[in-house]
C-alpha cells in the first residue's frame, strides 16, 4: 500500500508529503456484572497521507497541508481522487512557510514488558482477573465494564527522507460502580495504563466500590463558604493541563499565553515550587520528530516553550512535539492521613471537572466529597467548587504518596486552600 500512496502522488504531482502509517490490534470485551457479554477482536490499519502546498502570494512564501485518510478497501483511482482534492484545499489553509523536521532514519523501536510481548488473550486474562478482584461485597458490585488491549505499531515516511517506525500498546477501559441502598447510585470511572498493571486496576476498582458505598449514603448539608481542598488521582491531570496549556508554542505564538522561558509561573508564597515534566511515551511523533523528555517547571519556574514543528519553528525556537504524558517530581512533605486530618474537603468524584487553561478557573459539580471536621470525615454530594490555581498554587501542598495513570504521574494528592465552594444549599 505505501507504494501504491507513493506512486499516487508522484501522479498527482505532489512533491511534499508525510505518511503515517498504523496497524493497530485490539482485544475488546464487554461485561454485564462479572458476565463476558461480547468479545470482539479487531485488526485495523490506515495511513493518514499529509499533502503540503507551497505558494509565493505578495512576496511572502506560504505552505498549506491537508491531511486525508487511506484505507486498505481503497483502489488506485480512489487513492489519486483523494489527493488530488486534499492537494487542492491546502491552498484554502496558507499559512507563513516553516522548515519540517529535519529527516530521520532509524530501525523500528520495538516497546519491551508483557502487554508488548505476549497475546492479547494473556493480557485480557490476566486485566479481567485484576477488575473484578475488588468485586466481592454485597452492597457495593461491578454493574459493567468495558476493557481494550491495545498493540500498536506505527512508522512515519516523508518526502523529506524520513523513515522512522516504533511499536506501542496501552489498556484501557470504562467500569459502573453501583450500590443500591439506601439510594441506587451508579458511579462512572475510565481507566488507561501504558503497561499491564493489574494490581493499580484491583486498587482503583476497590476505591470505587468504597466510594459508591458512601455515595449512596452522601448527605447534602455541605454549606457555602470557603474550604481547604483536596483532589486526588487523575483530577491532577486535569490541573496541570493549565501549565501545559501556557507554555505551548501554539498558544504563546498565537498570544494566548505570555510565558517566556525562565518567568516564575507559580510565584510561591508559602506552598511548594512545583517540579514538572512533560514524558515522551513514545520515541516519535506523527511528524517522524524524535521525541524526548522535556523539563518544563522547576521550582515554579518555566524551563521553555514546547509543541509541534510550526509553532516551534515561528518562534525561532527547536521543536519538540507534543506531550500526552507529565510527571510531578515533588516528592511532598505529608502523608495523605497527615492531610486529612486539619479540616478540609476531599473532593472525590465530580460530574465534570474541568481547568480552564485562559484563566486558571477549575471546578466541577460535587458528587461525593468527604467533610472532614473534628477527626469525622462525612460523606456530602451536591454543591459545586470554583477555584483559581493562579492564586491556590502559592500555597499548594502535595502528599508523599504517589499515583500513576497514562495521563499522569506524581503526588496522589494536592492540598488547595481556601477555595469557594458553592454549598448543596444553594443546590435548591
Amino acid at each position: 500500500m505505501l507504494n501504491r500512496i507513493q506512486n499516487a502522488l508522484r501522479a498527482c504531482g505532489i512533491d511534499i508529503w508525510r505518511i503515517l502509517e498504523t496497524e493497530e490490534e485490539t482485544a475488546e470485551l464487554f461485561f454485564v456484572k462479572k458476565e463476558l457479554d461480547t468479545r470482539r477482536i479487531k485488526d485495523t490499519r490506515k495511513w493518514l497521507v499529509t499533502v503540503f502546498r507551497k505558494e509565493n502570494r505578495d512576496g511572502q512564501e506560504l505552505s498549506g497541508e491537508t491531511t486525508v485518510t487511506v484505507t486498505p478497501a481503497m483502489d488506485d483511482v480512489q487513492i489519486e481522487h483523494a489527493l488530488k482534492d486534499a492537494f487542492f484545499a491546502a491552498q484554502f489553509a496558507l499559512n507563513p512557510s516553516y522548515e519540517l523536521p529535519d529527516p530521520v532514519k532509524a530501525e523500528t523501536v520495538r516497546k519491551t514488558g508483557f502487554l508488548a510481548e505476549s497475546p492479547l488473550s494473556e493480557t485480557a486474562k490476566v486485566m479481567t482477573e485484576a477488575l473484578f478482584a475488588a468485586d466481592k461485597h454485597g452492597d457495593a458490585f461491578l454493574n459493567s465494564a468495558e476493557l481494550f488491549i491495545v498493540k500498536k505499531a506505527s512508522r512515519v515516511i516523508a518526502s523529506t527522507g524520513t523513515d522512522v517506525s516504533w511499536t506501542d500498546g496501552n489498556v484501557n477501559g470504562e467500569y459502573v460502580v453501583q450500590c443500591k441502598e439506601p439510594e441506587d447510585v451508579e458511579m462512572h470511572h475510565s481507566f488507561k495504563y501504558d503497561e499491564c498493571r493489574p494490581e493499580e486496576l484491583t486498587k482503583a476498582v476497590d476505591a470505587a466500590l468504597m466510594f459508591v458505598r458512601d455515595r449512596a449514603r452522601a448527605q447534602k448539608i455541605l454549606k457555602s463558604g470557603n474550604y481547604d481542598i483536596l483532589l486526588t488521582g487523575e483530577e491532577l491531570s486535569e490541573m496541570f493541563s493549565y501549565y501545559g496549556f501556557r507554555s505551548n508554542a501554539s498558544a504563546v505564538y498565537a498570544h494566548y499565553s505570555d510565558w517566556e522561558e525562565g518567568r516564575d509561573v507559580q510565584g510561591p508564597e508559602d506552598g511548594e515550587p512545583i517540579d514538572l515534566t512533560l514524558t515522551a511515551t513514545a520515541p516519535y511523533n506523527g511528524e517522524g520528530l524524535p521525541m524526548r523528555d522535556f523539563p518544563l517547571l522547576r521550582g515554579g519556574k518555566l524551563q521553555g516553550i514546547y509543541g509541534e514543528t510550526r509553532f516551534c519553528r515561528y518562534l525561532g525556537i527547536e521543536p519538540t512535539g507534543q506531550f500526552r504524558k507529565s510527571v510531578c517530581g515533588n516528592p511532598g512533605t505529608e502523608t495523605f492521613e497527615e492531610m486529612k486530618k486539619r479540616p478540609c474537603l476531599w473532593a472525590v468524584s465530580f460530574s465534570d471537572f474541568q481547568m480552564d487553561a485562559f484563566s486558571g478557573h477549575f471546578g466541577g459539580e460535587i458528587r461525593l466529597a468527604y467533610l472532614i471536621e473534628d477527626g469525622k470525615a462525612i460523606p456530602v454530594t451536591g454543591g459545586s467548587l470554583n477555584g483559581n490555581l493562579l492564586e491556590a498554587q502559592k500555597h499548594v501542598r502535595f502528599s508523599k504518596e504517589r499515583f500513576a495513570c497514562a495521563d499522569y504521574e506524581g503526588p496522589y494528592a494536592m492540598l488547595l486552600p481556601d477555595v469557594p465552594v458553592a454549598g448543596s444549599d444553594s443546590d435548591e
